[in-house]
């Protein structure tokens, strides 16, 4: 009977070599992983739109950031449009998922948005019906949450309606601010979940200067904030700089996901608005904004 056999020790050469192949194999690895940032990088800009409607008075500014450490593509996005009847149109939305699939439903659902008000519609709830009614026609299984937001600059009024979204964000000049609020039958079922649903409009007037914020859940809710608080904490952010331009409140909100431990994508879309000048001094709170 024959005795075991050992296995020869590694001499430094093979243990050279074994190092050399690991190092390959990890410089590979971190290759690729900078291929799919730069992919992800690159697709956000490439379907996020270059450019907001503004308007005397009205100052817009955007942000997105990547889910968790940059390496997943996510479907947050945010828009904005010049409507047939001249007011302008907003619109923020979080799409299922987080891969190429959901990039790519990102886009369709953006241009369904943008289809559906170039053909001249202006109510927010039936452009939100038609676009749900468009999606849920066709075969994919991804859904999509959205904001959309109309604002018409010659009356200072704005009328929102939500697909299961996360609501806006308000301060005014006078220290108040807050949430702008549905109730839970105002809120209707994500767009592509079920055809025939109906959005209900939310409508209100500006009467002084303020800031509004439009936002993806990942700004507001992670493992470290719930919900109620990262929308208390950008309330906080638009009262302290309201008179600040809209590009360092963007900064700021956007700053709100460090303190909640985000790992979801997350996009901000901040309107600066000075109000009507006729109202700079009417103490009023605007009209379905508590």
């Amino acid at each position: 009977m024959g005795g075991r056999r050992h296995a020869r020790p590694a001499n430094a050469d093979d243990l050279l070599s074994q190092l050399g192949r690991l190092t390959a194999r990890v410089r590979e690895e971190i290759e690729v992983q900078r291929a799919r940032v730069e992919l992800a990088e690159a697709l956000q800009r490439g379907m996020l739109p270059a450019t907001l409607p503004t308007a005397p008075g009205l100052r817009v500014a955007a942000r997105y950031a990547p889910a968790g450490n940059g390496l997943d593509i996510g479907g947050d996005w945010y828009d904005g449009c010049r409507l047939s009847d001249g007011t302008l149109a907003f619109s923020v939305g979080d799409v299922q998922g987080h891969d190429v699939e959901a990039a790519a439903y990102m886009g369709q659902v953006r241009i369904v948005l943008r289809a559906v008000a170039a053909m001249g519609a202006t109510d927010p709830g039936d452009i939100l019906a038609t676009a749900n009614e468009l999606l849920a026609a066709t075969d994919n299984p991804l859904f999509a949450t959205c904001l959309f937001l109309c604002f018409d600059t010659r009356t200072w009024s704005v009328r929102t309606a939500r697909a299961g979204h996360t609501g806006a964000v308000w301060a005014r000049a006078d220290g108040v601010c807050g949430i702008v609020e549905h109730s839970e039958e105002e809120i209707g079922l994500p767009l592509a979940v079920m055809e025939g649903e109906t959005y209900a409009v939310t409508e209100y007037r500006f009467t002084q200067p303020g800031a509004l914020a439009l936002l993806t859940d990942g700004v507001v809710e992670g493992p470290r904030f719930p919900l109620e608080e990262g929308l208390a904490a950008v309330a906080q952010v638009l009262r302290d700089g309201v008179f600040e331009d809209p590009e360092t409140l963007a900064d700021r909100v956007m700053e709100v996901t460090g303190r909640t431990g985000h790992t979801d994508d997350a996009a901000v879309l901040v309107l600066r608005h000075d109000g009507p000048e006729a109202c700079q001094t009417d103490d009023a709170a605007p009209e379905g904004v508590r």
